[in-house]
């Protein structure tokens, strides 16, 4: 198992010489790309950080949460499970601070608990995930893949809440 990275990249280097490709040249000119890529996105991160932060902060999270809850529990979502919903899609550190704190007031062996882990674990933070994406690339349709990716986070919660129910 400790192999694998090794022998990989050993392959990486025999078959780019086999196609008489310079690898060493191909390697430079990635890392060249990438630290581009990650000058251009140093705005978009930072856009993304401070307006999820003061959601957080400002206690919009938790209002939102409380507004929703109703439909979560149409859903099958606690409500306990709501402000976590709301910020996860949206910051990954504040979501880690919503379940830490779901931990400290249910347990870590309560079924809201396990609902709120195997959400972390089956969702992602949609508008990082976002931003580190269309920055790079140019007139791609976001507001699609946005609404698309969110849809897909609320299928995810909706299923871990589920599942957890009977587990």
């Amino acid at each position: 198992m400790i192999y694998i990275v090794p022998v990989i990249t050993l392959l990486t280097v025999l078959f780019g010489a086999i196609k008489k490709v310079g690898v060493y040249d191909s390697f430079i000119d990635g890392i060249k790309e990438a630290v581009g890529l990650s000058i251009k996105l140093i705005p978009y991160l930072a856009a993304v950080f401070m307006l999820m932060e003061l959601m957080r902060v400002s206690g919009l999270s938790s209002y939102l949460g409380k507004l929703l809850s109703p439909a979560f529990q149409l859903l099958g979502i606690p409500n306990e499970l709501s402000e976590l919903i709301i910020l996860r899609p949206l910051t990954g550190s504040g979501s880690l601070a919503v379940l830490e704190n779901i931990f400290s007031t249910y347990g870590v062996d309560s079924y809201i608990s396990r609902t709120a882990s195997v959400i972390m674990g089956s969702t992602d933070t949609v508008m990082y995930v976002s931003a580190v994406y269309f920055s790079g690339v140019k007139d791609a349709p976001s507001g699609k893949a946005i609404a698309i990716a969110l849809v897909a986070s609320l299928f995810g919660t909706v299923a871990s809440a589920t599942i957890c129910r009977f587990i």
